[in-house]
C-alpha cells in the first residue's frame, strides 16, 4: 500500500502527541503546522481528522484542533476496559496461538529483561507496538474486534498516558514477572489461567497507578 503524504503527517503528529513532543492541551493551529511540516493544508486536514477519529486531538469551539489534556478519571476507565477485553484476549490466544507466536513472546520478555538490567529497573514505556506484550496478545487472539476495539482505537491513547504517567510508575521489574506468568500459562494453553492472570495484572497497575497519581495531586506520600 502507498504511504501518502497525509499517512506520513499523521505518523509524525501521532508520536509526537503520544510522547509529550507536543503537550496535552496544545493548540494544533493549521497554518503553523503546514509551515513547520512543510505541507498543503489537505494532507494535513485529514492528519488531524485521523488523529480526532483515535480521540487524540479534539475539536474546540473558537480555539480548532488541541490535543486532548490528560485525564486521571478517563485514565482509570480504559484501565477497567482493558481488564476485561484483555482477560478475553488471553481466553483466544491460548487457543489460536502458534509455536513462532509463543516464541516470538518469549524473545520478547527476554528483551524487556535485558533492557531492565541495562536501565537500571527503569519502565520501557518507550518499546514500540512490535516490543509490546499486551499488542502482541491481543494480536495472537485472532478476533478483529477484540483488534479494532484494543490497538486500534485505545492502543495510541494508553500510549500516551503511558508516557504521561511515567514518573509515577515503580513495578517495571513485578509487571515482567507477571506477563511471564502469563506468557507461561498461554504456552500451556491454559486460557482460563492466562485470562485471570492478566485481568489480576491491569487491575494492579490500575489501583497503583491511582493511588500513586491520587496522591500526587493531594501532596501526600505514597
Amino acid at each position: 500500500m502507498e504511504i501518502t503524504r497525509s499517512d506520513k503527517i499523521y505518523k509524525h503528529l501521532l508520536e509526537a502527541i503520544v510522547s509529550g513532543t507536543i503537550a496535552p492541551g496544545s493548540r494544533l493551529r493549521e497554518t503553523d503546522l503546514a509551515q513547520d511540516l512543510d505541507c498543503g493544508r489537505g494532507p494535513l486536514r485529514e492528519a488531524l481528522q485521523r488523529l480526532e477519529s483515535r480521540k487524540l486531538v479534539k475539536k474546540v469551539p473558537h480555539v480548532g484542533a488541541q490535543v486532548v489534556s490528560f485525564d486521571i478519571a478517563e485514565l482509570i476507565e480504559i484501565y477497567q476496559l482493558r481488564e476485561s477485553l484483555e482477560a478475553l484476549a488471553c481466553e483466544l490466544a491460548a487457543q489460536h496461538m502458534t509455536q513462532d507466536d509463543m516464541e516470538h513472546l518469549q524473545s520478547l520478555l527476554q528483551r524487556h529483561r535485558q533492557f531492565l538490567t541495562e536501565h537500571d529497573g527503569e519502565a520501557y514505556i518507550d518499546q514500540d507496538a512490535d516490543l509490546d506484550f499486551h499488542f502482541q496478545i491481543i494480536q495472537c487472539s485472532r478476533n478483529s474486534w477484540l483488534i479494532q476495539l484494543l490497538c486500534d482505537e485505545l492502543y495510541h491513547r494508553v500510549r500516551m498516558y503511558r508516557f504521561q504517567t511515567a514518573q509515577y510508575r515503580s513495578r517495571p521489574s513485578k509487571a515482567l514477572q507477571e506477563h511471564q506468568h502469563i506468557l507461561d500459562a498461554l504456552v500451556n494453553r491454559d486460557g482460563e489461567l492466562a485470562s485471570m492472570l492478566m485481568k489480576r495484572h491491569i487491575s494492579a497497575a490500575r489501583r497503583a497507578l491511582e493511588s500513586r497519581l491520587t496522591s500526587a495531586l493531594t501532596g501526600e506520600k505514597v
